[in-house]
């Protein structure tokens, strides 16, 4: 994996650390903390559809995948109109893990660098799902 891959990788997380930590020492309100958590996660979400999209068109596998490749989207979509309930944070920790086993069975790359795609993000949603946990853990009044 390119070191410009995992430096952008973990700069990635820097938005999911800064929300909880924003909102546990109350440098911003609970809406603000809240909102910035899950339009950031609904992006970022989003951006793992196009990676399937790009996969799907550059191999010329134009079935499931292509379809699949939106649901990232619509999900963070969805996340946002709801983005003051708690179950859009479980809703989109679910989905990172969801398109990572997605990822693992369907990406077609080299095997060395699918191994490495996959440790990269095994470690990074592994961040991600955990920092969701913690906002609902702070949402719901710890």
């Amino acid at each position: 994996m390119p070191y410009s891959a995992v430096l952008l990788g973990l700069a990635g997380l820097i938005p999911f650390i800064a929300m909880p930590i924003a909102l546990q020492f109350n440098l911003l309100s609970t809406t603000q903390s809240a909102s910035y958590f899950i339009q950031y996660s609904a992006v970022l979400l989003s951006f793992f559809g196009g990676v399937h999209w790009w996969d799907a068109v550059s191999n010329q596998r134009y079935g499931k995948q292509m379809y699949i490749a939106m649901l990232p989207t619509i999900i963070g979509w969805v996340c946002l109109v709801f983005s003051y309930d708690i179950k859009a944070l479980g809703l989109l920790s679910v989905s990172y893990v969801a398109i990572l086993v997605y990822d693992k069975f369907t990406l077609v790359l080299p095997k060395e660098q699918i191994v490495s795609y996959i440790s990269l993000r095994m470690a990074l949603t592994t961040v991600v799902v955990v920092t969701h946990a913690w906002m609902i853990w702070l949402l719901s009044g710890n």
